[in-house]
């Protein structure tokens, strides 16, 4: 009969400094590839003299402001013809009016400039993105060029801004151009829009931290092709353009500021006190601000006209210059008001 050594129900070794180890290897792993996957992706800052070479040009203007400001502008088209400010939007530059201005710069002069924590101005001493802090952005390009008046104008954030200054520089507005403008509240039983990625990420903390390290070309890409609906405008050089701009310094620190920043929605309560004829231009296709904000505009603003573009998204101007400019063409012949010269000038 075989016998069977006891040595053979000895039991095995515990293997609880195994299964340690493995607790402990595999979250340090884990934290590890974060680490490693965040450094690849990180993207930096674009060189602030190489960006003011490529998007300013070799007469790239800039104007110094009482805050420490130093304003990126544009003056162009028609000098001695009536003066127009614009002003783009959230994550935008003066760039964006570029195909405006050869459009109506036969007859008009067109100023634009790049708002605080946008474009090639970046961010401020001060880091004012309040709507005082923008108004004072285009009081200081204003006083540069000399204009104690102008037609305003703006797009989305811009035309915010423009409505803003509207109400607080009513003397010297001859008229209100908005486009696609934000600061309406929803209406009833409205939902609010889908908006695009880069603003969703944005609607959250880690969201708002990560964008100001991680800024991959492809996100900006995606953003732009949800705020407009003509993808046909949306090429290389669009996107290379919003994405350096978008990292030019203190650019994101900016755009995270201002997503947290106190938009005052109740002064849209006192837009009926504009009192200039303005002109309310929608894109029917808007997904960012619900084109029926334009209809909330004209109700509340006595001497306002609705136009408003079919297939069209976001950015009428870069989308539909043609039909954008021949609306604000129009618009001004009727009914912009020539103001008599100054003693000084007569």
């Amino acid at each position: 009969m075989q016998t069977i050594d006891d040595d053979e129900f000895e039991p095995s070794p515990p293997r609880r400094p195994l299964l340690r180890r493995k607790r402990v290897l595999i979250p340090l792993g884990t934290v590890v590839a974060i680490i490693i996957a965040f450094l690849l992706l990180r993207t930096p800052d674009t060189d602030r003299a190489e960006m003011i070479a490529k998007y300013g040009g070799p007469n790239a203007a800039f104007v110094a402001g009482p805050a420490g400001q130093r304003i990126h502008y544009r003056d162009q088209g028609k000098q001695g013809g009536p003066p127009i400010v614009l002003i783009h939007g959230a994550n935008s530059s003066l760039h964006t009016w570029e195909p405006l201005v050869k459009r109506l710069g036969a007859d008009y002069r067109i100023v634009t400039l790049d708002l605080p924590g946008h474009g090639l101005t970046g961010a401020p001493p001060d880091t004012d993105y309040s709507a005082e802090g923008m108004m004072a952005a285009v009081d200081v390009v204003a006083a540069k060029l000399g204009l104690d008046h102008f037609v305003v104008g703006g797009n989305s954030m811009g035309g915010w801004v423009a409505w803003r200054y509207a109400l607080a520089r009513p003397a010297q507005v001859d008229a209100l151009l908005l486009i696609d403008a934000a600061g309406m509240p929803l209406r009833k039983g409205e939902k609010a829009p889908e908006s695009n990625v880069g603003f969703r990420v944005l609607q959250y903390p880690f969201g708002r931290w990560l964008a100001t390290k991680i800024t991959p070309r492809m996100l900006v890409e995606e953003s732009l092709r949800g705020s407009v609906e003509n993808q046909a405008i949306v090429d290389d050089a669009m996107i290379d353009r919003y994405w350096e701009l978008l990292r030019f310094p203190g650019n994101r620190d900016a755009t995270v500021m201002r997503a947290k920043m106190n938009r005052e929605p109740a002064m849209a309560a006192r837009v009926g006190e504009i009192k200039v004829p303005t002109l309310i231009l929608f894109g029917d296709k808007d997904r960012l601000i619900n084109p029926t904000a334009a209809q909330t505009f004209h109700e509340r603003i006595a001497e306002s006209e609705v136009v408003i573009e079919p297939g069209i998204g976001h950015l009428p101007m870069e989308e539909a210059p043609d039909e954008t400019a021949a609306a604000i063409a129009d618009f001004l012949k009727r009914r912009l008001v020539p103001r008599p010269a100054s003693p000084e000038t007569r």
